[in-house]
Protein backbone atom coordinates (compact mmCIF):
# COMPACT_ATOMS: atom_id res chain seq x y z
CA UNK A 1 0.00 0.00 0.00
CA UNK A 2 1.40 3.42 -0.97
CA UNK A 3 2.04 6.08 1.67
CA UNK A 4 -0.70 8.25 0.08
CA UNK A 5 -3.35 5.53 0.46
CA UNK A 6 -2.17 4.78 4.01
CA UNK A 7 -2.59 8.42 5.03
CA UNK A 8 -6.04 8.50 3.41
CA UNK A 9 -7.09 5.34 5.27
CA UNK A 10 -5.90 6.78 8.60
CA UNK A 11 -7.86 9.98 7.95
CA UNK A 12 -11.03 8.03 7.16
CA UNK A 13 -10.73 5.92 10.29
CA UNK A 14 -10.12 9.01 12.42
CA UNK A 15 -13.24 10.66 11.00
CA UNK A 16 -15.32 7.56 11.73
CA UNK A 17 -14.11 7.48 15.35
CA UNK A 18 -14.94 11.17 15.83
CA UNK A 19 -18.45 10.70 14.44
CA UNK A 20 -19.02 7.68 16.68
CA UNK A 21 -17.84 9.61 19.73
CA UNK A 22 -20.09 12.51 18.85
CA UNK A 23 -23.11 10.24 18.52
CA UNK A 24 -22.28 8.51 21.79
CA UNK A 25 -22.15 11.83 23.66
CA UNK A 26 -25.49 12.86 22.22
CA UNK A 27 -27.12 9.56 23.16
CA UNK A 28 -25.71 9.75 26.68
CA UNK A 29 -27.07 13.27 27.16
CA UNK A 30 -30.53 12.31 25.95
CA UNK A 31 -30.74 9.43 28.41
CA UNK A 32 -29.72 11.54 31.42
CA UNK A 33 -31.22 14.91 30.56
CA UNK A 34 -34.75 16.01 29.81
CA UNK A 35 -35.95 18.49 27.24
CA UNK A 36 -35.25 21.43 29.56
CA UNK A 37 -31.69 20.30 30.28
CA UNK A 38 -32.48 18.88 33.72
CA UNK A 39 -31.16 15.48 34.70
CA UNK A 40 -33.84 12.80 34.59
CA UNK A 41 -34.89 10.73 37.58
CA UNK A 42 -36.24 7.44 36.23
CA UNK A 43 -38.68 5.90 38.70
CA UNK A 44 -40.03 2.37 38.35
CA UNK A 45 -43.48 1.40 39.59
CA UNK A 46 -46.12 -1.18 38.80
CA UNK A 47 -48.82 1.43 38.11
CA UNK A 48 -51.35 -1.18 39.18
CA UNK A 49 -51.50 -1.01 42.99
CA UNK A 50 -54.02 1.65 44.01
CA UNK A 51 -53.96 3.84 46.00
CA UNK A 52 -50.16 3.69 45.91
CA UNK A 53 -50.01 3.74 42.11
CA UNK A 54 -52.28 3.11 39.15
CA UNK A 55 -52.70 3.73 35.42
CA UNK A 56 -55.16 6.29 34.04
CA UNK A 57 -55.92 7.90 30.69
CA UNK A 58 -55.35 11.62 31.51
CA UNK A 59 -53.14 13.83 33.63
CA UNK A 60 -56.00 14.56 36.07
CA UNK A 61 -55.11 15.04 39.75
CA UNK A 62 -51.42 15.45 39.15
CA UNK A 63 -50.83 12.24 37.20
CA UNK A 64 -47.55 11.88 35.28
CA UNK A 65 -47.23 10.48 31.78
CA UNK A 66 -45.74 7.01 31.59
CA UNK A 67 -42.52 6.65 29.63
CA UNK A 68 -43.18 5.44 26.08
CA UNK A 69 -46.94 5.41 26.57
CA UNK A 70 -50.00 7.57 26.01
CA UNK A 71 -51.21 6.67 29.51
CA UNK A 72 -50.49 8.28 32.87
CA UNK A 73 -49.57 7.12 36.36
CA UNK A 74 -51.41 8.45 39.39
CA UNK A 75 -51.46 7.72 43.09
CA UNK A 76 -49.62 8.26 46.36
CA UNK A 77 -46.29 7.02 45.00
CA UNK A 78 -46.53 9.42 42.07
CA UNK A 79 -46.99 12.40 44.38
CA UNK A 80 -44.02 11.29 46.48
CA UNK A 81 -41.93 10.83 43.33
CA UNK A 82 -42.85 14.34 42.19
CA UNK A 83 -41.72 15.80 45.52
CA UNK A 84 -38.43 13.92 45.33
CA UNK A 85 -37.74 15.04 41.75
CA UNK A 86 -38.68 18.67 42.47
CA UNK A 87 -36.42 18.88 45.51
CA UNK A 88 -33.55 17.29 43.57
CA UNK A 89 -34.08 19.68 40.65
CA UNK A 90 -34.60 16.74 38.30
CA UNK A 91 -37.17 15.85 35.66
CA UNK A 92 -39.38 12.92 36.65
CA UNK A 93 -39.83 9.98 34.28
CA UNK A 94 -42.03 7.08 35.35
CA UNK A 95 -41.30 3.67 33.87
CA UNK A 96 -44.18 1.19 34.20
CA UNK A 97 -42.68 -2.14 35.21
CA UNK A 98 -44.14 -5.47 36.34
CA UNK A 99 -43.65 -6.09 40.06
CA UNK A 100 -41.15 -8.92 39.61
CA UNK A 101 -39.17 -6.81 37.15
CA UNK A 102 -38.67 -3.79 39.43
CA UNK A 103 -35.54 -4.94 41.27
CA UNK A 104 -33.83 -6.25 38.08
CA UNK A 105 -34.68 -2.94 36.34
CA UNK A 106 -33.06 -1.06 39.21
CA UNK A 107 -29.96 -3.23 39.28
CA UNK A 108 -29.47 -2.96 35.52
CA UNK A 109 -29.87 0.83 35.49
CA UNK A 110 -33.15 0.91 33.56
CA UNK A 111 -34.57 2.91 36.49
CA UNK A 112 -32.86 4.97 39.19
CA UNK A 113 -35.33 4.29 41.98
CA UNK A 114 -38.31 2.11 42.87
CA UNK A 115 -41.23 4.07 44.32
CA UNK A 116 -43.92 1.42 44.29
CA UNK A 117 -45.31 0.75 47.75
CA UNK A 118 -42.31 -1.54 48.31
CA UNK A 119 -41.39 -2.66 51.83
CA UNK A 120 -37.71 -2.74 52.87
CA UNK A 121 -37.68 -6.39 53.92
CA UNK A 122 -34.52 -8.14 55.06
CA UNK A 123 -34.59 -10.27 51.92
CA UNK A 124 -34.74 -7.26 49.59
CA UNK A 125 -31.98 -5.52 51.55
CA UNK A 126 -29.67 -8.33 50.49
CA UNK A 127 -29.73 -7.04 46.91
CA UNK A 128 -30.68 -3.32 47.03
CA UNK A 129 -30.63 -0.38 49.44
CA UNK A 130 -33.55 1.66 50.76
CA UNK A 131 -34.18 5.21 51.86
CA UNK A 132 -35.98 6.07 55.08
CA UNK A 133 -39.68 5.18 55.14
CA UNK A 134 -42.38 7.29 53.54
CA UNK A 135 -45.42 5.34 54.76
CA UNK A 136 -46.32 2.73 57.37
CA UNK A 137 -49.40 0.54 57.25
CA UNK A 138 -50.74 -2.82 58.43
CA UNK A 139 -52.21 -5.92 56.79
CA UNK A 140 -55.92 -6.64 56.43
CA UNK A 141 -57.89 -9.11 54.31
CA UNK A 142 -60.05 -7.96 51.41
CA UNK A 143 -63.23 -10.02 50.98
CA UNK A 144 -66.49 -9.92 49.08
CA UNK A 145 -69.12 -7.78 50.75
CA UNK A 146 -71.77 -9.92 52.43
CA UNK A 147 -69.47 -12.95 52.68
CA UNK A 148 -69.14 -14.90 55.96
CA UNK A 149 -65.69 -13.32 56.38
CA UNK A 150 -66.70 -9.66 56.22
CA UNK A 151 -67.11 -9.39 60.01
CA UNK A 152 -64.15 -11.58 60.93
CA UNK A 153 -62.22 -10.30 63.96
CA UNK A 154 -59.39 -12.81 64.27
CA UNK A 155 -57.20 -14.80 61.92
CA UNK A 156 -58.86 -17.97 63.21
CA UNK A 157 -62.12 -16.76 61.67
CA UNK A 158 -60.54 -17.42 58.27
CA UNK A 159 -59.94 -21.11 58.91
CA UNK A 160 -60.88 -22.99 55.73
CA UNK A 161 -60.90 -19.82 53.61
CA UNK A 162 -59.12 -19.62 50.25
CA UNK A 163 -56.67 -16.75 50.68
CA UNK A 164 -53.86 -15.41 48.48
CA UNK A 165 -51.83 -12.29 47.81
CA UNK A 166 -49.22 -10.96 45.41
CA UNK A 167 -46.21 -13.01 44.39
CA UNK A 168 -42.93 -12.19 46.16
CA UNK A 169 -44.45 -9.96 48.83
CA UNK A 170 -44.64 -10.02 52.62
CA UNK A 171 -48.43 -10.05 52.19
CA UNK A 172 -48.23 -13.57 50.80
CA UNK A 173 -45.88 -14.88 53.49
CA UNK A 174 -48.10 -13.85 56.43
CA UNK A 175 -50.96 -16.01 55.14
CA UNK A 176 -49.21 -18.90 56.90
CA UNK A 177 -50.26 -17.32 60.21
CA UNK A 178 -53.93 -18.12 59.50
CA UNK A 179 -54.82 -21.45 61.15
CA UNK A 180 -56.43 -23.94 58.77
CA UNK A 181 -56.20 -21.57 55.80
CA UNK A 182 -56.30 -22.79 52.19
CA UNK A 183 -53.35 -20.84 50.87
CA UNK A 184 -53.88 -20.32 47.16
CA UNK A 185 -51.20 -19.80 44.52
CA UNK A 186 -49.83 -16.25 44.61
CA UNK A 187 -51.14 -13.92 41.92
CA UNK A 188 -49.34 -11.38 39.74
CA UNK A 189 -51.36 -8.26 40.53
CA UNK A 190 -53.98 -6.77 42.82
CA UNK A 191 -56.43 -6.06 39.99
CA UNK A 192 -56.34 -9.80 39.24
CA UNK A 193 -57.02 -10.57 42.90
CA UNK A 194 -60.01 -8.23 42.94
CA UNK A 195 -61.46 -10.11 39.99
CA UNK A 196 -60.83 -13.43 41.75
CA UNK A 197 -62.62 -12.26 44.91
CA UNK A 198 -65.61 -10.92 43.01
CA UNK A 199 -65.95 -14.12 40.98
CA UNK A 200 -65.68 -16.32 44.07
CA UNK A 201 -62.48 -18.02 42.92
CA UNK A 202 -60.92 -16.99 46.25
CA UNK A 203 -62.43 -15.85 49.55
CA UNK A 204 -60.00 -13.01 50.09
CA UNK A 205 -56.51 -11.60 49.70
CA UNK A 206 -54.06 -9.99 52.10
CA UNK A 207 -53.36 -6.32 51.40
CA UNK A 208 -52.07 -3.22 53.08
CA UNK A 209 -54.88 -1.19 54.63
CA UNK A 210 -54.77 1.63 52.01
CA UNK A 211 -55.24 -0.90 49.19
CA UNK A 212 -58.15 -2.46 51.05
CA UNK A 213 -59.84 0.92 51.58
CA UNK A 214 -59.19 1.66 47.92
CA UNK A 215 -60.82 -1.60 46.82
CA UNK A 216 -63.90 -1.00 48.96
CA UNK A 217 -64.29 2.56 47.65
CA UNK A 218 -63.81 1.57 44.02
CA UNK A 219 -66.29 -1.32 44.10
CA UNK A 220 -69.33 -1.70 46.36
CA UNK A 221 -68.94 -5.48 46.19
CA UNK A 222 -65.74 -5.36 48.28
CA UNK A 223 -65.16 -5.05 52.01
CA UNK A 224 -62.24 -5.82 54.28
CA UNK A 225 -61.92 -7.51 57.64
CA UNK A 226 -60.61 -5.07 60.22
CA UNK A 227 -59.02 -7.60 62.55
CA UNK A 228 -58.78 -7.09 66.30
CA UNK A 229 -56.20 -9.86 66.42
CA UNK A 230 -54.31 -9.59 63.18
CA UNK A 231 -50.99 -10.55 61.65
CA UNK A 232 -47.72 -10.41 63.54
CA UNK A 233 -45.25 -8.63 61.28
CA UNK A 234 -41.75 -7.27 61.25
CA UNK A 235 -41.69 -3.47 60.78
CA UNK A 236 -39.87 -4.00 57.50
CA UNK A 237 -42.94 -5.78 56.14
CA UNK A 238 -45.38 -2.91 56.68
CA UNK A 239 -43.09 0.09 56.16
CA UNK A 240 -42.76 1.54 52.67
CA UNK A 241 -39.51 3.03 51.34
CA UNK A 242 -37.74 3.92 48.09
CA UNK A 243 -35.56 1.18 46.62
CA UNK A 244 -32.18 2.26 45.22
CA UNK A 245 -29.02 0.63 43.88
CA UNK A 246 -26.12 -0.09 46.20
CA UNK A 247 -24.10 3.06 46.79
CA UNK A 248 -26.52 5.33 44.91
CA UNK A 249 -25.30 8.89 45.40
CA UNK A 250 -28.76 10.38 46.00
CA UNK A 251 -29.94 7.95 48.67
CA UNK A 252 -29.20 10.19 51.65
CA UNK A 253 -30.66 13.25 49.97
CA UNK A 254 -33.85 11.34 49.15
CA UNK A 255 -34.12 10.26 52.78
CA UNK A 256 -33.75 13.88 53.90
CA UNK A 257 -36.57 14.92 51.58
CA UNK A 258 -38.83 12.11 52.81
CA UNK A 259 -38.08 12.93 56.46
CA UNK A 260 -39.19 16.52 55.83
CA UNK A 261 -42.72 15.35 54.89
CA UNK A 262 -44.79 15.45 58.07
CA UNK A 263 -47.08 12.62 59.17
CA UNK A 264 -50.09 14.88 58.59
CA UNK A 265 -49.00 15.65 55.04
CA UNK A 266 -48.41 11.97 54.30
CA UNK A 267 -51.87 11.10 55.56
CA UNK A 268 -53.40 13.90 53.50
CA UNK A 269 -51.63 12.66 50.37
CA UNK A 270 -52.91 9.13 51.01
CA UNK A 271 -56.48 10.30 51.58
CA UNK A 272 -56.33 12.31 48.34
CA UNK A 273 -54.98 9.30 46.47
CA UNK A 274 -57.80 7.09 47.75
CA UNK A 275 -60.38 9.71 46.79
CA UNK A 276 -58.88 10.38 43.36
CA UNK A 277 -58.39 6.83 42.13
CA UNK A 278 -60.37 5.97 39.00
CA UNK A 279 -63.05 3.34 39.53
CA UNK A 280 -61.24 1.13 37.00
CA UNK A 281 -57.71 1.89 38.23
CA UNK A 282 -55.17 -0.75 37.24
Amino acid sequence: MSKKWLLLLVAMLTAMVLVACGNGEKEGASSSEGGDGKKVLKVGMEAGYPPFNWTQQTDANGAVKLSGSAEYAGGYDVQVAKKIADELGMELEIVKTEWDGLVPALQSGVVDAIIAGMSPTAERKQSIDFTSNYYTSDFVIVVKKGSPYENAKTLADFSGAKITSQLNTSNYLVIDQIPGVKKEVAMDSFPAMRVAVESGAIDGYVAERPEAISAAMANKNFAYADLEEGFVTDPGATDVAIGVRRGYELTDKMSEILDSISADERQKLMEEAIANQPASAE
